[in-house]
């Protein structure tokens, strides 16, 4: 891969790039499960020293997004069916929730903005582009949890959402979709509707049904 050109980042702010950089092409899945990362590998990329790298690593780490182990090999997770079942119920109460505080908030302009992303979900499926797939999914979703005013829960969701981001392009390969999530239309009826209780259910399912089908 292309070295990303170096800026005149001081070592801090040259980590926090590489961090940001790293953290969201793990959550969109960009890296599948188990794929080993090396600090001399990071440094090359984003044209970086080893200490940056290493603290990106660290916080990535610290969230879960990587693995570190004893012999100090670093890598994306590969998550048991007890790990997946446990972000799986953490997504089934942390969304429904911000979905409900979104709800008095949901005007035309964001339903608008939703159907607009969800139409480009359907481009992504036509395109067989897991990555943006996974992008856009994600971004449907956020966008709908901002309107929550919620930003504890949006960031315990995000982390959740981090530590999926491997798993979730394995789950694009076995679900092998031709059209964009059949409870993204439930989600902006639901929405359309001022239906709480059709929009929690929506939510709840589209963000756990498919998880739990990687269980073996």
């Amino acid at each position: 891969m292309k070295a990303l050109p170096r800026s005149s980042d001081t070592t801090g702010s040259a980590h926090d790039r590489v961090y940001k950089s790293l953290r969201t092409r793990i959550m969109h899945g960009e890296l599948g499960p188990g794929e080993a990362l090396t600090l001399r590998g990071i440094g090359k990329q984003y044209d970086v020293s080893m200490t940056p790298a290493r603290e990106a690593i660290r916080r990535l780490v610290a969230e879960g997004a990587l693995t570190l182990s004893s012999s100090g090999r670093v890598a994306t997770p590969e998550l048991s069916n007890e790990r997946i079942e446990e972000l799986a119920s953490l997504r089934a109460l942390l969304e429904p929730e911000l979905a409900s505080r979104a709800l008095p908030r949901a005007h035309l302009a964001l339903i608008d903005r939703l159907e607009d992303i969800n139409l480009r979900v359907s481009q992504m499926v036509a395109r067989h582009d897991a990555t943006g797939y996974i992008r856009m999914n994600l971004e449907f979703h956020r966008t709908l949890y901002l309107r929550a005013q919620a930003p504890a829960i949006l960031a315990m969701t995000e982390t959740v959402w981090l530590q999926l981001g491997p798993t979730m392009r394995a789950l694009y390969g076995r679900l092998n979709r031709s059209e964009p999530p059949y409870h993204h239309k439930l989600i902006i009826a639901a929405l359309k509707a001022g239906d709480e209780p059709g929009l929690r259910l929506a939510v709840r399912t589209d963000t756990t049904k498919g998880l739990r089908m990687l269980k073996n």
